[in-house]
């Protein structure tokens, strides 16, 4: 059965983005030997123009090989021309209010996203990337097998949380934790059963 990882980057008091939606502030921290270990072990997270830019486009999916986006995360790119961000990917956008996709490539949803997922984990292939944002996130919780967050060393004091969702507890066991010469540390959770 496929996992739904929930791959993303954060701030110490747990924002993913600034109230607006925009992450600027989180680009900083792409440096040092940071920038190196997300190229080899996450290439397919990068967009794809990103790919080409740093000599990973034709780097194989790894981990993943569909993403989840809610509108929030997906809308900002396609004024900028990136309709179709995570071509090498599966790309689902869960939205009640965009009723078509600016590009053929990218599937949009007004589905129920735990049906949908429960229905992706049941197919062949890599992994679910669930990409963004803090409401999909909550409302896809229960069926997150593995959190792994970027933490930056940054307190922004509000914003997107990386959760948007009612108080219900869901445990999870600290897998790994790696960290890097700028102050990031990659945090690799596992949903803990029971």
């Amino acid at each position: 059965m496929r996992k739904l990882t929930y791959y993303v980057g954060a701030t110490l008091d747990g924002f993913i983005a600034a109230p607006d939606g925009d992450f600027d502030m989180l680009l900083p921290y792409l440096t040092g030997d940071f920038l190196p270990y997300m190229l080899a072990e996450f290439p397919e997270a990068l967009p794809t123009p990103g790919r080409a830019a740093l000599g990973v486009a034709d780097a194989p999916n790894k981990r993943f090989d569909t993403v989840l986006m809610g509108r929030g995360t997906y809308g900002p790119g396609v004024p900028l021309g990136l309709a179709n961000p995570y071509a090498h990917l599966r790309q689902i956008v869960f939205s009640r209010s965009m009723t078509e996709s600016p590009d053929p490539a990218v599937e949009v949803t007004a589905a129920d996203p735990l049906t949908l997922v429960r229905e992706l984990k049941q197919e062949d292939g890599l992994g679910i990337w669930l990409c963004g944002g803090g409401e999909l996130a909550g409302r896809l919780l229960p069926e997150i097998d593995e959190l792994i967050i970027k933490q930056y060393p940054l307190v922004t004091g509000s914003g997107v949380p990386l959760f948007r969702a009612g108080f219900a507890p869901h445990a999870f066991s600290l897998e790994e934790a790696r960290t890097f010469d700028n102050g990031a540390v990659v945090l690799t959770y596992a949903r803990t059963s029971g």
